[in-house]
């Protein structure tokens, strides 16, 4: 039974990749996760957002000496960014030593500004490949939809210019342009599209009148976003397509397989169940093969996409017709 698929141009033993988190910022856990069957493993993401938070600290406290002299602030500023990525770079080479499955670093960016310079730093560390993950929350009231989605673009060529490894790009589905905004995307260059990322979402804390987070891990549910876009975009796209939130467990996996996605990332079905439990999923694969008399995965990839429906308007299709009509609910 082979299990082995290709991802950005490597190749991995299962399509199984543990997605950035904090499972992938330790060395044991990267010797579980390699024991476990795990194709690929992408580090915990260096943030773009936390080391400006870091220089707001700096910026705040110095502002409130009377004699600080500011012009030292941008020594402070290179100073904190040199410290976090050093960092990195020192667990990429260390995970590179440990790990023989491939190691890929992640950065989380807003912006285009400077990670084109640290990405190659990550490259000559030893990442065999860099996944971005790509998120601007369109809450400025004078940026048009163009401007945002340019960042994007911005970000994917600056990088691309600098680096010569694979490059994926983890986005979200808040796009009115879905379609149109990911083929420009691809048109970048791009070796990769993961679909989704996940991202902080607000609650109120009404007694401590606080912000709090919510919904922090995934929800089996969630894989119906990624099935509904894989299957519209495979055979379309000029890159890998990797599915990402809502895949904990073998079911859903083969699910996104079937949809067209090359591989599929898991993170939220192992902090409830270990990293173990992906031995489980591959498993649950194997056997659905067998039964299927599937040798490989390349035998029933995209299977079930749009591009190969007998009835491609069925994923397309967003309001309830048939299944409200066909139930009486008593609302009374």
């Amino acid at each position: 039974m082979d299990l082995s698929v290709n991802y950005l141009g490597l190749k991995l033993k299962s399509p199984i990749v543990v997605g950035s988190s904090s499972l992938t910022f330790s060395i044991d856990r990267l010797k579980q996760i390699e024991q476990a069957g795990v194709g690929a493993v992408v580090l915990k993401s260096i943030f773009e957002e936390e080391i400006q938070h870091e220089f707001n600290q700096v910026l705040e406290q110095e502002s409130r000496h009377d004699d600080a002299n500011l012009e030292y602030l941008d020594y402070y500023d290179y100073k904190i960014k040199e410290d976090n990525v050093n960092r990195y770079i020192d667990f990429i080479k260390t995970a590179k030593e440990t790990v023989t499955i491939p190691v890929i670093a992640s950065i989380n960016c807003r912006s285009s500004h400077e990670w084109a310079f640290f990405a190659k730093k990550l490259q000559d560390a030893g990442a065999d490949a860099l996944e971005i993950n790509l998120f601007t929350l369109p809450s400025d009231f004078s940026m048009t939809c163009e401007k945002v989605e340019q960042t994007y673009i911005d970000v994917i060529k600056n990088v691309k210019e600098q680096v010569t490894i694979p490059i994926a790009v983890k986005i979200s589905y808040h796009f009115a342009d879905m379609a149109s905004f990911v083929k420009r995307l691809t048109q970048t260059g791009l070796d990769g599209l993961i679909l989704f990322n996940r991202f902080f979402q607000p609650d109120f804390d009404i007694d401590n009148f606080k912000v709090i987070p919510t919904n922090v891990l995934s929800s089996p549910s969630d894989v119906a976003h990624t099935l509904r876009w894989m299957s519209i975009f495979y055979g379309r796209l000029d890159c890998n397509l990797i599915a990402s939130t809502g895949v904990h467990d073998g079911a859903s996996l083969i699910k996104a397989l079937l949809a067209g996605a090359d591989a599929a990332q898991v993170v939220s079905t192992l902090y409830k169940n270990g990293v173990e439990y992906t031995g489980t999923m591959l498993k649950e694969l194997e056997e659905w093969m067998k039964r299927h008399n599937f040798n490989s995965i390349e035998d029933f990839r995209g299977k079930m996409s749009q591009q190969n429906s007998p009835n491609p308007a069925e994923y397309e299709r967003v309001q309830f017709m048939k299944y409200f009509q066909d139930k009486k609910y008593d609302l009374d």
